[in-house]
């Protein structure tokens, strides 16, 4: 008896760790603004939310001419990473002479907006309008 109460114990301890988890942090919102990048608006790029603790969630959304919409991001302090892209030269799909091109694709914005983004974001609950105007410098 005492080797099949022990696996329904574990099973029930181990249930109650992951829905302890689950429950800490679980508020999201969601953040919707412009990005400008020297003035402009900025064409295509990608937002991200991360909660700045690291433990946890992460949301986020495209941004095109500019303009964003992040679901899903976690309530709190939040560091923001932004990625822009710009195009770079086109690319034959195929090895044929008649294949069709692709756009390449380079990171336009500076290191400080995403590999070393210092944004931040204090997300409440609800709604969010937060407007990002980037520079080259």
């Amino acid at each position: 008896m005492k080797w099949v109460r022990f696996p329904v114990v574990a099973l029930l301890t181990a249930g109650l760790v992951v829905l302890a988890g689950c429950g800490g942090g679980g508020d999201l919102a969601d953040v919707s603004g412009t990005v400008l990048f020297d003035g402009k608006p900025l064409e295509k790029g990608a937002i991200t939310f991360n909660a700045a603790d690291g433990k946890g969630g992460t949301g986020g959304g495209p941004i095109v001419d500019g303009k964003y919409t992040a679901t899903k991001v976690p309530v709190g302090p939040t560091k923001v990473s932004i990625n822009g892209s710009k195009v770079i030269g086109k690319k034959k799909i195929y090895n044929t002479k008649d294949s069709p091109e692709m756009e390449l694709y380079d990171e336009l914005l500076p290191k400080k907006y995403h590999e070393k983004s210092e944004l931040t974001l204090d997300v409440k609950p609800g709604r969010n309008e937060k407007n990002f105007d980037l520079t080259t410098k």
